[in-house]
C-alpha cells in the first residue's frame, strides 16, 4: 500500500542519513540502565528511565525515516514502512516466545503457567502493556510474581506508536495538501504529545499502576523524539560548544534520574520530562554536522552494546525471572547473582543478534513488503502457538481427583486432629495447583467486588433473592473470601445474601492511606460511608464484617505504621458497628485468617514432596492478620458477636497449606473458595441464632 502525501513543500532539509554513533551509544546507555536496575543494583533505583530514553530514540529515528522518504519521493509507503518494522523486530521475539514457554514448563511453578500463556499471546500481538495495566489494578494479582514477558510492555507501546504515527501523517497530508510538510508533521505531533502528556500527569496521580503501562501516557515521549527529527535541520544554528554543553547536560539529566528516582517517584507524569528531555538534548547535540557528538557514546564498546541492545533487552528479563524462581529464596535475587544472570544474557543476545536479528533485517528477500508481511504473520503465529502449547499443558495439570473433605477432617477438636499436622506429601490436592490462584469468591467474576479507584457501591445477591431474611457481607477482600461459605448457607437456609465489598477498603469510619497511590484513600472513605447509610436504611438481619491487617492511617507527611494505626482503625470500625447495632442490625465480626509469608500455591508447587517446608508459625501468622485490630474494635462494642474460625484454618502450632486434601490459601492471605466452603457448617453455628 502506498500513500501519496503530495506535499507542496517538503521539509527544508532532511536529517542527514549518516550513521549516528552517538545514537547507538545512547541505546547502550539506555539498555545498561535497565539491565543494572533489573539486576537490583542499589545505586540505580531509577534505572527504569532507560525505557524512556528508548522511547525518545524510537520517535526520533522512525520520524527521521518518514521525513526522508517524504522528502525524497513525495510519498510515504506504508507497506514498506511496516515491512521494515516486521523483519527488524518480529523474528527475534518469536525465538524468545518459544524459549519462554519452554523455560516456564521446566522451571516455573504450575500456578504461573496460565498467566504466562496469556502474556505470550498478548506480547505476540503487542498488546501486553494493556494486559499489565489491567493486572496492576487487580488486587488479587498484587502479589503475583513478575511475568517473564513483563518487559514487553515497552515494546508494545512502541509498536502501537509505529502503527498510529504513519497513519496520522498520511491523514495530515491528505487533509492539508498545501503548506509546509514540516508544519503538518509538527501539528500531528502536537495532537499526540500535548493530550498524552496532560493525561500522563493526571493518570499518574489517579491510577499510577495503570499509568505506567498504558500507551496513552507514553506517546508524548516518542513524540518528543519525533519533534526533534523534524526540527533537527536547524541544529547547525547552534554553535559546537553550545551543542556539546547541551549534550552533556542531557546525559547528566538521564544520570540524575537514574540515581535519584525510585519506586516512590510519581512516574511517568511530569517526572518523565527529566530523562525524556535529557535524551532529546543528547540527540540534538549530535545532529547537523555531528560535531557535537559526545565522544564516550561513540566508543567501540558502546557501539557493540548499542547494536545488541534490542536482543539484550529481550533476553535479560526472562532469565532473571527464571533465576529468581530457582534461586530467589524470598522472591528476589542477591545483586551479585542478578549481575551474573544479566552477564549471562549476553550469550543468547549475541547469538540472536548474529543469527536472527541482523540476517532477517538485512535480507534482500524480505525487502519485498508481502514477504515481510508473511514473515511477520509467521512470527506472530509462533508466539501464539507457544501460548497455546502452554495453555494445553496448564489444562492437563488442572485435573484433580474430585471433591475433598477439607476442614471436615478436623472434627470438633481441630487442635487434636492429626489432619492439622505438617506432612511431606499428600495423595491429591484440590483445587489443582494450576487453578488455585483463580479459586476465589464468585463475586469477583460477577463484577460486584469494587476496585480501588471507584467509590461507587457495587453489590450482588446470592441465595434466595425473594427471601425476607437478609445477611449482608461487608468489607475488603478478606470479607469477600467468606462469600462462598455464606452462599452455601444462604442456599441451604433460604437466606438472601447481599455483598458490599471493595479492594483494600476497611468498613470503618476513618480515612485510611492508599499505599498504591501514596495518598489518602478517599474513594474508600466515601464508599464505606455510603454502605453504612444503605445498611442502616435497608435493615438486614445480620451484617458480617471482616478485614485484613495491613491498613495504615495518614500521619504528618507520611502514613503511620500498621501498629500505630490499630487504635484508630479499631475506633473507626467500632463507630460503624455501633451505628448498625443502635439501628437494630446485628453485627458479626469474623476474625481475620492467618497471613502467611509465602504464596501458598507456589510454595506447594515447588515443594510437593516436602510440604512441611511451607508450614509457618501460627501465632506470627495471626499477629500479621487483621485479628488484633478486629478484637480491639469488638472490645469497644460488646454487642458485636465475634467469630473465630482460625482453629479450623490453622489448627496446630504451624499452619499447613493443605488440610483434608484442600489447599487453604489462594495466595499468602486469601483463603481458597474451595476451603471456605468446607468451613460453612462452623460459620452456620455462629450465624443461625442471629438470623430471624
Amino acid at each position: 500500500m502506498t500513500a501519496a502525501t503530495t506535499p507542496v513543500a517538503a521539509p527544508a532539509s532532511s536529517p542527514a542519513t549518516r550513521f549516528r554513533g552517538d545514537v547507538q551509544g545512547l541505546r547502550a546507555v539506555a539498555v545498561a540502565l535497565v539491565l543494572l536496575y533489573h539486576a537490583g543494583v542499589p545505586v540505580l533505583p531509577g534505572g527504569f528511565v532507560g525505557v524512556d530514553v528508548f522511547f525518545v530514540i524510537s520517535g526520533f529515528l522512525i520520524t527521521g525515516l518518514i521525513v526522508r522518504e517524504v522528502e525524497r519521493t513525495g510519498r510515504l509507503s506504508l507497506s514498506r514502512f511496516y515491512a521494515r518494522r516486521a523483519k527488524r523486530l518480529l523474528p527475534a521475539t518469536a525465538v524468545v516466545f518459544v524459549t519462554v514457554a519452554a523455560l516456564t514448563l521446566l522451571f516455573l511453578p504450575v500456578t504461573r503457567w496460565r498467566d504466562i500463556a496469556g502474556d505470550i499471546a498478548a506480547s505476540s500481538v503487542y498488546l501486553v502493556n494493556w494486559r499489565l495495566a489491567d493486572r496492576s489494578v487487580d488486587y488479587l494479582a498484587a502479589e503475583s510474581a513478575a511475568s517473564p514477558l513483563q518487559h514487553f510492555w515497552s515494546l508494545a507501546v512502541e509498536e502501537q506508536f509505529y502503527i498510529v504515527w504513519p497513519l496520522l501523517i498520511v491523514a495530515l497530508f491528505w487533509r492539508w495538501r498545501r503548506g509546509s510538510a514540516s508544519r503538518r508533521l509538527l501539528l500531528g505531533l502536537l495532537v499526540i504529545a500535548v493530550p498524552s502528556f496532560l493525561w500522563s500527569v493526571h493518570l499518574t496521580t489517579a491510577d499510577p499502576g495503570a499509568a505506567y503501562f498504558v500507551t496513552t501516557t507514553r506517546l508524548w515521549e516518542m513524540a518528543v523524539g519525533a519533534v526533534l527529527a523534524v526540527l533537527v535541520v536547524h541544529a547547525d544554528r547552534l554553535s559546537r560548544p553550545a551543542r556539546t554543553v547541551l549534550g552533556w547536560a542531557g546525559l547528566a539529566a538521564i544520570g540524575y534520574a537514574a540515581l535519584t528516582f525510585d519506586a516512590a517517584t510519581t512516574f511517568p507524569g511530569a517526572a518523565a520530562l527529566v530523562p525524556t528531555l535529557g535524551a532529546a538534548a543528547v540527540l540534538l547535540a549530535g545532529s547537523g554536522d555531528g560535531r557535537g557528538e559526545l565522544g564516550p557514546l561513540t566508543a567501540a564498546p558502546m557501539q557493540h552494546v548499542g547494536a545488541w541492545s534490542y536482543s539484550l533487552y529481550l533476553w535479560h528479563w526472562p532469565l532473571l525471572v527464571v533465576a529468581t524462581a530457582v534461586w530467589g529464596s524470598d522472591g528476589t535475587l542477591p545483586v551479585i547473582t542478578g549481575l551474573l544472570v544479566v552477564a549471562a544474557s549476553v550469550v543468547p543476545a549475541w547469538l540472536t543478534y548474529r543469527l536472527v536479528e541482523r540476517p532477517f533485517h538485512r535480507s534482500p528477500r524480505f525487502a519485498v513488503p508481502w514477504r515481510a508481511a508473511v514473515l511477520g504473520l509467521v512470527c506472530v503465529a509462533v508466539g501464539l502457538a507457544g501460548a497455546g502449547a502452554l495453555t494445553v499443558a496448564t489444562n492437563r495439570a488442572s485435573v484433580t481427583d474430585g471433591p475433598a473433605p477439607g476442614a471436615a477432617v478436623l472434627g470438633d477438636d481441630p487442635a487434636a486432629a492429626d489432619a492439622g499436622e505438617p506432612v511431606d506429601s499428600v495423595a491429591s490436592i484440590t483445587p489443582a495447583l494450576a487453578d488455585a490462584p483463580e479459586d476465589v469468591a464468585d463475586m469477583y467474576a460477577d463484577g460486584c467486588h469494587q476496585d480501588q479507584r471507584s467509590a461507587e457501591v457495587a453489590s450482588c445477591t446470592y441465595g434466595d433473592p425473594d427471601s425476607d431474611t437478609v445477611v449482608a457481607l461487608v468489607g475488603d477482600s478478606h470479607a469477600a473470601h467468606w462469600q462462598p461459605a455464606l452462599d452455601v448457607l444462604a442456599e441451604q437456609n433460604g437466606w438472601r445474601l447481599e455483598t458490599y465489598t471493595k479492594s483494600s477498603c476497611i468498613f470503618a469510619d476513618v480515612l485510611t492511606w492508599d499505599s498504591s497511590s501514596d495518598q489518602p484513600y478517599d474513594s474508600c472513605h466515601a464508599w464505606q460511608a455510603d454502605v453504612r447509610a444503605r445498611l442502616v436504611d435497608q435493615q438486614p438481619d445480620v451484617v458480617v464484617v471482616s478485614a485484613n491487617g495491613t491498613y495504615q492511617l495518614p500521619g504528618d507527611g507520611a502514613p503511620l505504621s500498621r501498629e500505630e494505626s490499630v487504635p484508630g482503625l479499631a475506633e473507626g470500625s467500632a463507630a460503624n458497628w455501633r451505628a448498625l447495632e443502635e439501628s437494630g442490625v446485628d453485627v458479626v465480626a469474623i476474625l481475620d485468617t492467618p497471613r502467611l509469608v509465602v504464596n501458598a500455591p507456589e510454595c506447594v508447587a515447588q515443594h510437593q514432596d516436602d510440604l512441611s517446608a511451607c508450614a509457618l508459625d501460627r501465632d506470627s501468622a495471626v499477629a500479621r492478620s487483621g485479628t488484633p485490630m478486629l478484637r480491639a474494635g469488638a472490645a469497644l462494642v460488646p454487642e458485636v458477636d465475634v467469630v473465630d474460625l482460625n482453629e479450623f484454618v490453622c489448627p496446630r502450632e504451624d499452619c499447613v497449606p493443605v488440610v483434608g486434601g484442600v489447599l487453604t490459601h489462594s495466595d499468602s492471605h486469601h483463603l481458597t473458595a474451595t476451603y471456605v466452603r468446607t468451613l460453612a457448617p462452623h460459620l452456620e453455628e455462629a450465624l443461625a441464632p442471629l438470623v430471624r
